[in-house]
């Protein structure tokens, strides 16, 4: 039995904040943000939406387009940095109610941009094992409410949106998940975190007036490990599965910065043809851009059923993980 990618959706909210607008309330400018990061505007949600709401509109797209009733869902996953609430119930949960799924497992896993592949390792393991036949799996973000609007470092790269994924069980090889790799190193915390509203602070006056709500980042250093790190990954993987970058039909990256898509691209020779692009329009979503970016390029006619993904992510703890895997959908 193997784990298959059988559907995709996503929910990208209607607001778009383009890089003008920051010029009004940071000192930047457009040329500024598109030169170092490939930035030209992103989604914010509405003030009143929260992160489930978004992940279960991209939650319903998922399990219309498997063909699945929402009672043949069994498991349901969320990777988020930006829960509804900070400690419980969670956002998993919430999802669940929203689409109308009852009485089934449901849970949150916390590696921020490389939830949705981190998600994708567990499906897999949970339908191979036999413990689960079809998986939710959402990513899903509203950065907008962790962003320091006053710090242009930080403010101008994220966006609000949501992705989803059914993974059900097939027994045909050629719509598997064929391998995914996953790590973490816990030394650079500090160059990507939200220190507040946690044990080591916990929520107070003093914490908010010193904005450690708020996410922190160290660009430039981030940017050198990444670019390190995702390249080796995805040399890594390739060389375990005897797989030649020539026969990867789609490079699915994450989508924080076009310099490191580039970085890594240009070294291990992927044709800007079989790359998705999404990081110029959306942003960082975190949890949400890969999801969000495999939905653009199957609803631009770019994937289609048996093509062979490459998927590649680096977030904040330091996390990572890459994947290969062909797409079982229609």
């Amino acid at each position: 039995m193997y784990a298959s990618l059988k559907s995709i959706g996503s929910y990208i909210p209607e607001k778009i904040m383009t890089n003008r607008d920051f010029e009004k309330i940071v000192e930047t400018s457009d040329e500024w943000i598109v030169q170092r990061t490939g930035i030209s505007e992103r989604r914010i949600a509405a003030a009143d939406q929260s992160t489930s709401d978004m992940g279960a509109k991209a939650a319903q797209k998922a399990i219309q387009r498997s063909g699945l009733d929402k009672s043949e869902i069994d498991l349901v996953i969320c990777a988020t940095l930006s829960p509804d609430h900070l400690c419980m119930p969670s956002t998993a949960c919430l999802i669940s109610d929203k689409v109308g799924i009852r009485d089934v497992m449901a849970f949150d896993i916390s590696a921020a941009c490389s939830g949705f592949v981190y998600m994708l390792m567990m499906a897999k393991s949970f339908i191979e094992s036999g413990a689960k036949k079809n998986i939710l799996l959402v990513g899903a973000e509203k950065i907008s409410s962790l962003v320091d609007y006053t710090d242009r470092g930080t403010c101008i790269l994220f966006g609000d949106g949501a992705g989803a994924a059914i993974i059900s069980a097939t027994e045909d090889i050629d719509e598997a998940i064929i391998d995914v790799h996953a790590s973490a190193d816990g030394k650079y915390s500090d160059l990507l975190i939200t220190p507040g509203c946690g044990s080591t602070h916990p929520c107070s006056t003093e914490m908010m007036d010193k904005k450690l709500q708020y996410i922190k980042m160290a660009g430039n250093e981030v940017f050198k490990v990444a670019v390190r790190t995702l390249t080796k990954d995805v040399v890594d993987i390739l060389k375990t599965n005897n797989i030649e970058p020539k026969d990867v039909d789609l490079f699915v990256p994450h989508q924080a910065n076009l310099r490191i898509i580039e970085a890594v691209r240009n070294k291990l020779n992927f044709p800007k043809e079989k790359t998705v692009f999404t990081v110029g329009k959306y942003g960082n979503t975190s949890a949400a851009s890969i999801p969000m970016a495999i939905n653009d390029a199957y609803e631009e006619g770019r994937l289609k059923k048996g093509d062979l993904m490459l998927l590649d992510t680096f977030g904040g703890g330091f996390t990572w993980a890459s994947a290969l895997l062909r797409f079982g959908g229609n």
